[in-house]
């Protein structure tokens, strides 16, 4: 069996109630899941990324403790920004003091505010923008068609970014997922830096829009990766709230209702990281309880919610897992 390391041991000993003790329930069960053949989604909100949550979220996924990734396109872009521009980023610790003025100064320098930190547009999106818009045509030109995070897994792979780097590789969570081509799905890609840049070339008519697959394909690729792989179960953890969770999710209703696949598995596990209150009105802030109804958890499936920052919980989950 693997030792403990000191930060286990620590949240082993001392979180032993309320958010706390989810915190270490939830990550026990994560693991028994694990152990017993079953695979994870983990889902991606907030700006995950720009809390450079790759630092350990990169060898969850390298020691295989995700199989798959359900992620907002800010996150996808940012992980690898913050690879190639890093040294560019700007903090702004007083960011809760700023006036109307101070936040257009930081646009005029072309720093575009994520709470406390300021992505340098420049250095970050245009750095990546020739680069993957080389990509884009080659694959057009070619009469090739890809996901959103398949084009950006080919430009990690093809080395073109490596004269930028500015942070250490095994950092980025988005180069350890292109090493092992780990399934993703991006829902809404379209509102991100890249997706809107895409919507650019297409409105001068440079790229055609069916060049990049559809987010309804990314809902049909996700059934046909559940139906293959829940023989076991499949767990969900879910960062934060909004589309990165929703999108998913919803693939267990549509396969069970819409398909009449009666013989599909619920998900096996839940846990949600939120500071979302808890509220029947608020999709994100529901307690999983709620999910039943909408037949995507049974009643045994294990169910967690931690309300915290998800920037704090995320990663002492993750260091728990891997037993630092």
């Amino acid at each position: 069996m693997t030792s403990k390391g000191p930060i286990t041991n620590f949240i082993e000993k001392y979180y032993l109630h309320f958010n706390a003790a989810a915190l270490v329930d939830a990550s026990k069960a994560y693991n028994e899941q694990l152990e017993s053949g079953a695979k994870m989604l983990v889902s991606l909100a907030g700006a995950m990324s720009t809390a450079e949550l790759g630092k350990i979220f990169a060898e969850i996924i390298r020691q295989d403790k995700v199989q798959i990734i359900s992620c907002t396109g800010a996150n996808l872009e940012e992980d690898i920004m913050n690879l190639v521009a890093h040294s560019h980023y700007k903090r702004v610790p007083n960011y809760r003091d700023l006036t109307p003025q101070d936040e257009w100064e930081l646009l005029e320098q072309g720093l575009n505010r994520v709470t406390d930190t300021c992505i340098p547009e420049e250095e970050a999106f245009r750095r990546l923008q020739k680069h993957i818009h080389k990509i884009w045509k080659d694959a057009e030109d070619s009469g090739e068609r890809y996901f959103p995070h398949e084009f950006m897994y080919k430009m990690l792979l093809s080395g073109v970014l490596e004269e930028y780097y500015e942070i250490d590789i095994k950092d980025s969570w988005m180069f350890a997922a292109a090493k092992k081509n780990l399934p993703m799905v991006v829902p809404g890609w379209e509102d991100s830096t890249m997706g809107n840049i895409f919507a650019s070339y297409v409105l001068k008519g440079e790229l055609k829009a069916s060049t990049m697959k559809s987010g309804i394909e990314y809902m049909t690729f996700l059934a046909d990766w559940y139906t293959q792989n829940s023989q076991k179960g499949i767990g969900f953890f879910q960062i934060g709230g909004g589309i990165a969770g929703d999108f998913p999710i919803c693939v267990v209703p549509m396969l069970y209702q819409d398909m009449e696949r009666t013989d599909t598995p619920f998900w096996s596990y839940f846990c949600q990281i939120s500071d979302s209150t808890t509220s029947y009105g608020s999709y994100s802030g529901a307690v999983p309880n709620e999910k039943i109804t909408w037949g995507k958890l049974d009643i045994n499936t294990p169910k967690f919610i931690i309300e915290s920052d998800a920037t704090i919980v995320a990663p002492l989950i993750f260091a728990h897992l891997l037993n630092y």
